[in-house]
């Protein structure tokens, strides 16, 4: 898994064939009468046909079988899987989960597919508009065994352990520090190498892009040529026992059975691909004067809404940077937001609050819920001499924004057992320093 190779670029056209096939790729056409070595012409649409170009996604994908060789699909017992967003009571309080517990091999063997627990969320996938948050928790590797997502995108977070993630494109090993996404309708597999936890952004309708620069200009945040993506791989693998094809639907899972691996694509060429980002690669843009420029200028990527502006979701980063902010109240201020917030510790010690926050944890502040930092932060943050300091070195936080209420599960609330009930004392010892005489 060290030598794997990658083509670098955002949303690039790219063309791929496993080097044991060469000119496995259809020269001149899509869709040849009779495909090199006996292959099937397949499309993978991620986008409506008719979407304007720079918005419509496609791959051609040439393979041993076609994928709709398999048997009807039966349900599958999700879990704790889920977009029921009413089983349990709205909750608007700030919420601190302490870090998700993974499970202990062998006696509870999980993969990744068991391993998916959904902590909050809103909207519905049939109606193409919404994002859940889920946290995944497992000890093994998926065996003749991969899922699809009919429903959207995942924005995969490792926070503990590496993936190494087969895909119909080709793999991909993703670390902590790393994030992947697996766009909808795309197979994948994971393996993984001991205790393995992280999080996922999910979102329903929309695709993840880079954000507009505007006046920032051509360069920086999350650079196009830093995204990469996996090299045609192949395995021409009968499965006898069976290969079980996971698709979440609707929310639901189901499996089908068939007696060879999907991963038997030879060649792919086209612009709808999986891919994966090392967060360090990101430039960070920050406030060199006085006050603080918006947390927005950390966006790594985005998922819009119809409304200019107004994202589905964000995924944005906290990563290590220099603090220089003449007179100015340096960490995050206090704030009440019309967006929802969830965020997660990657590694290290989060600014606002160092203790409680754990890496492998998570909060959610809902939408125009009071936050901002606790009351050691904020005492010290107001003495302190301010010179250029580095901030977060050794640390990596992360938020996924919504313009979407979250509602929070009965697992996050209550099964899990990981919610955080003295949260709010952090804000406690907070008191007035207020002096009418003092100007």
């Amino acid at each position: 898994w060290f030598i794997l190779q990658y083509m670098s670029g955002f949303g690039n056209e790219h063309v791929s064939e496993d080097p044991r096939c060469p000119g496995a790729l259809p020269e001149g056409q899509n869709n040849p009468q009779v495909c090199p070595y006996g292959l099937y012409a397949e499309q993978l649409s991620g986008s409506a046909f008719t979407c304007p170009r720079p918005t419509n996604k496609r791959s051609w994908l040439y393979r041993i079988l076609p994928s709709v060789c398999h048997k009807p699909f039966k349900p599958l017992e999700e879990g704790h899987l889920t977009h029921d967003w009413d089983e349990i009571e709205p909750d608007p309080n700030q919420l601190r989960w302490k870090p998700f517990e993974i499970p202990k091999a062998p006696q509870n063997k999980m993969d990744f597919v068991s391993g998916l627990h959904t902590l909050c969320g809103a909207g519905e996938p049939r109606g193409r508009n919404g994002i859940a948050v889920h946290i995944f928790v497992c000890n093994t590797s998926m065996i003749d065994r991969c899922l699809y997502n009919s429903d959207g995108d995942f924005l995969i977070v490792p926070q503990q352990g590496k993936l190494l993630i087969t895909t119909e494109f080709g793999k991909m090993l993703v670390e902590p520090n790393e994030i992947c996404v697996i766009q909808q309708g795309m197979r994948f597999s994971v393996e993984v190498f001991g205790e393995t936890r992280g999080y996922i952004l999910e979102v329903y309708g929309a695709h993840f892009e880079l954000p507009d620069l505007g006046p920032i200009g051509a360069n920086g945040l999350a650079n196009p040529r830093d995204f990469l993506v996996p090299v045609a791989w192949y395995e021409d693998r009968q499965v006898p026992g069976g290969y079980t094809v996971i698709s979440k639907y609707q929310g639901k899972l189901f499996a089908a059975q068939q007696d060879f691996s999907p991963f038997n694509v030879v060649a792919w060429h086209g612009n709808y691909t999986p891919y994966k980002y090392h967060l360090e690669k990101f430039m960070v843009i920050n406030a060199v004067a006085f006050d603080h420029a918006d947390p927005s200028i950390f966006t790594v990527l985005t998922a819009k809404t119809t409304r200019a502006g107004v994202a589905l979701a964000d995924f944005v980063i906290f990563p290590p940077r220099w603090g220089v902010a003449n007179n100015t109240f340096r960490p995050p201020y206090y704030h009440r937001n019309c967006m929802s917030e969830f965020m997660g510790l990657i590694k290290g010690h989060y600014e606002a609050k160092e203790e409680g926050f754990q890496p492998g944890g998570g909060s959610l502040h809902s939408m125009m819920t009071p936050h901002g930092p606790d009351a050691d932060c904020f005492e010290k943050a107001s003495k302190a001499k301010l010179e250029p300091e580095r901030v977060a070195d050794g640390t990596m936080a992360f938020m996924f924004e919504s313009s979407l209420s979250l509602a929070v599960t009965k697992w996050g609330l209550q099964t899990s057992n990981r919610l955080d009930k003295n949260y709010y004392k952090c804000w406690e010892p907070l008191k007035s320093h207020f002096n009418p005489k003092c100007k």
